[in-house]
Order: structure tokens, then sequence, then C-alpha cells
């Protein structure tokens, strides 16, 4: 993987000198994750093992195709035009691996096995684990994986079996159906309230310390847009992960955005709550091909059920 300024012509995939005997899965696994992350750390936690690891199985899918593959940049692992070109075959590849696992565990009666979830991290690591104990005392058969990220992983190429999504689901041969929504407003704790007063006015919200997006112009634009902040709201607290800024709510840092479900067991206050507030829906899918694998359905049918009674309170 050499320095980005030392990027040198690249064969195209025609060219590579490799024999098949010479490649194995896995590392095409790890220079898949690689694309898909951006980096050696991002693969090695994707696919459970160390760094050291990954960046050997990179090493070695290098050797055997005679290229670089990725360049080192201040911003993470840059993929060659050679890995993008690779990239394309090594999805198909991982698809077709996927179908073949999906469909050898269609004839299973049996609620057993292994059902994976992905979720945003506000969701998975706020929302979800409660519902997932419901669902082990209902299927203890079944083991359960929690993938937590607000990368959306792709339901067709097998990522996942079971996503819930903030947004709904737009791939080919994907079931989903909407759990309800998230009542989202501004909140604050009582003694943040205590400390700066309950703001009246638009105005006098200006005055409070805020909590909200860092560098995500794309959370920034929304709000914006929603009507919650100016856009060119400062924040006290600034910060990209929703887990963060949930957390700096909760210890009093300000004012900041939060579901109604989740701030009512708080007791946290509500701000301005007749003028600010929005719904953002929440989707519940899963591979079509996966409605007759009794596993997958049965969680997927709990799962569905824990999310609409939630967010009905």
């Amino acid at each position: 993987m050499p320095a980005a300024g030392n990027r040198q012509n690249e064969p195209s995939v025609s060219r590579f000198c490799m024999s098949i005997d010479s490649l194995d899965w896995e590392s095409q696994r790890v220079f898949l994750a690689v694309l898909r992350t951006g980096s050696l750390s991002g693969a090695a936690r994707m696919l459970g093992i160390a760094q050291a690891t990954a960046r050997r199985r990179i090493e070695k899918l290098e050797s055997s195709v005679g290229v670089s593959l990725f360049l080192r940049t201040p911003a993470g692992l840059q993929p060659t035009d050679a890995a993008r070109e690779l990239g394309e075959h090594v999805e198909a590849m991982d698809a077709a691996a996927r179908a073949f696992t999906r469909r050898a565990g269609e004839g299973a009666d049996a609620a057993e096995g292994v059902v994976r979830i992905t979720s945003s991290e506000l969701l998975g690591v706020e929302v979800l684990p409660p519902m997932l104990l419901e669902i082990r005392r209902t299927l203890p058969a079944v083991r359960l994986e929690l993938s937590v990220q607000d990368r959306l992983e792709a339901l067709p190429r097998q990522e996942a079996d079971i996503a819930v999504r903030l947004q709904r689901p737009s791939e080919a041969n994907v079931v989903a159906r909407r759990a309800g929504a998230l009542r989202v407003g501004l909140y604050a704790t009582a003694d943040c309230i205590q400390a700066y007063g309950l703001p009246q006015t638009r105005d006098e919200l200006r005055h409070m310390p805020m909590i909200g997006p860092d560098r995500r112009l794309a959370d920034r634009r929304v709000l914006a847009e929603q009507g919650v902040i100016d856009a060119d709201q400062p924040f006290a607290i600034a910060c990209d992960h929703h887990v963060a800024q949930f957390a700096a709510l909760k210890a009093g840092l300000g004012v900041g955005v939060c579901p109604r479900q989740l701030a009512k067991p708080l007791e946290l206050v509500p701000v301005l709550a007749q003028e600010i507030g929005f719904d953002v829906d929440v989707w519940i899918a899963m591979h079509g091909d996966l409605r007759r694998v009794k596993r997958v359905a049965g969680v997927f049918d709990a799962l569905a059920r824990e999310l609409d009674g939630w967010l009905a309170g």
C-alpha cells in the first residue's frame, strides 16, 4: 500500500498476473471490507479480526495480483483504479456466497440459527437491546447479531438479514413495513432549565447552550429545513455521533434534539414544543427471499411488534 504521492501506472484487471490457486476468499473478504469502510481498522471491526491480520491479507492479495490496491492518504486508504475494477467482481462473489448461504438455510423449518440485525447507532444503543431481550425469550434457539452503525448495510448483498432504518428502503426485492414514527423535538434536563430558564421564544432559545452536529452538514441541513435551528446556529457542544449527542443532553450540557419516546422516560423537559418538532418514520426491512426462513421471519415479526408498541408509547 504505497503513499498517495507514489502512485504509478496501474495495470487493468485483464493484465493482472495471478493464478486461481494463489487467491483465497478470506483475503478478498478483507479487500471488500476495506473498500466499504475505507480503512484497515474499519475492515477489522466489520470482520471481527485483528487490524494486523487485515493488513497481512491485503498485502497477500496485492502480492497475488501484482499491483497496489490502496494508497495511504490522511483521510484513510484510497482505492486505486485497479481496486475499484476488481471490487465489482468481488462484490458479485460476495453476493453469490451470501445467496448460497441463504438458499442453504431456507429449507430449515426450525426457528434456530443466526439472525443479523443492523440499525442506526442511536436505535441500536438506546432502543433495540430491551427488545432483543424479549425476542431471545420467545426464540431462545436464535442467536442474534447486532450491527450498530449509521452506514446502511445492504440487504440485497446479505450484509444483514433485518434492517431497522430511518428512511424507506429502496432496494429491489426488499420487504419493508413502517413501524411508526419518532416524534423529534428539542429537550433539556430540569437542571439545565433551572440554570438557564425555559425559553419562550426562538430568540430566547438562541441564548441557550445548544447541542448539535459538528461536521455532518447533512444533519445541520435537515434540522434547518425542519425549523429546529437557524442555518447559522452556533452549538456549545458539537458532535456528529447521535449517541454522544444524546449523552450530552442527558448530562445537562444544553438543549438538544431528541425523540419524545426517549425523552419521556427520562423526564426531559420539552423546549418550544408547540413550535418545534417533526416526525421521522422508522422502517423494518428484510430481503424478500428470507420470508420463508423461519428464524428470520420470526425475528422480523417479533421486532416489528416491539417497535410498533414502543413508537406508539
